[in-house]
């Protein structure tokens, strides 16, 4: 039950965002690292069986984890434990946590969202909520909620968008009838400035929970232009680390 597990775990499973949580200062990576590496395991979940009762029953494992977190015992698991005592130590909202975990179960379906809408909701559940976790362990007023859960959002449309192939290559109808990826793309850079307005909310310190969001804003222009029509968006090498460099050097996002 170390941090290191939970790095390598994430190296693996989230290289993109191993990359932000290493650009990041060495004191807030213990926040971070087991955030991210429980992200991955519930969102792997749905896809590491072919029985849908055994990836609810995954899910179940870990809302029990998330909710005996305040008066429960760590167990002995490489993730559950270091999450357990983030929650108990920095006081995560069990209710975050427990939205982020229910809103997998779409992915153990084949059915699509229902809606626009319910599309919107999956990404504030995961994406936004997500970042907003990340922000509070590492202090986050409650002042910066709404701009931080804008800019989450912007980064799980983002990373929705390029996981777009693989999902339909996988027999998923990921995009609900009446939405196209464009739209979803021009409604993540909406957010995007929407958080941009809310920055003077986020204390700078905060910097770091928001280091994911790196590739958002160029990956969503890349498909407002139309230039991944077929293929998951694409950002060069150069770029990436090029946005990377900046963003944690000037704080800005």
């Amino acid at each position: 039950m170390t941090i290191a597990a939970c790095a390598a775990l994430v190296e693996r499973g989230d290289p993109d965002r191993f990359l932000a949580v290493m650009a990041a200062p060495a004191d807030v990576r213990a926040q971070l690292f087991p955030l991210y590496a429980f992200n991955i395991e519930i969102a792997r979940t749905p896809w590491v069986t072919e029985e849908p009762l055994i990836a609810e029953m995954r899910l179940q494992w870990w809302r029990d984890v998330v909710d005996n977190a305040a008066s429960g015992a760590a167990r002995a698991h490489e993730v559950a434990g270091p999450l357990h005592d983030l929650i108990r130590d920095f006081g995560l909202p069990v209710e975050v946590l427990d939205r982020l975990i229910a809103a997998r179960r779409w992915d153990i379906h084949r059915e699509p969202h229902e809606s626009p809408a319910a599309l919107e909701a999956y990404l504030e559940d995961t994406g936004a909520g997500l970042m907003w976790l990340a922000a509070r362990a590492l202090g986050a007023p409650e002042t910066a909620e709404e701009a931080v859960r804008a800019y989450g959002w912007a980064a799980a449309a983002a990373s929705y968008l390029r996981a777009l192939p693989e999902l339909q290559a996988r027999g998923r109808q990921p995009l609900p009838d009446g939405l196209g990826a464009r739209t979803l793309a021009e409604m993540g850079l909406a957010k995007l400035k929407a958080a941009r307005a809310g920055r003077k909310t986020v204390p700078k310190d905060l910097a770091p929970a928001l280091l994911a969001g790196w590739q958002a804003e160029m990956i969503l222009k890349q498909v407002v232009a139309g230039l991944s029509s077929e293929t998951a968006p694409q950002v060069s090498e150069f770029n990436r680390r090029g946005r990377l460099l900046w963003q944690t050097v000037s704080g800005r996002w």
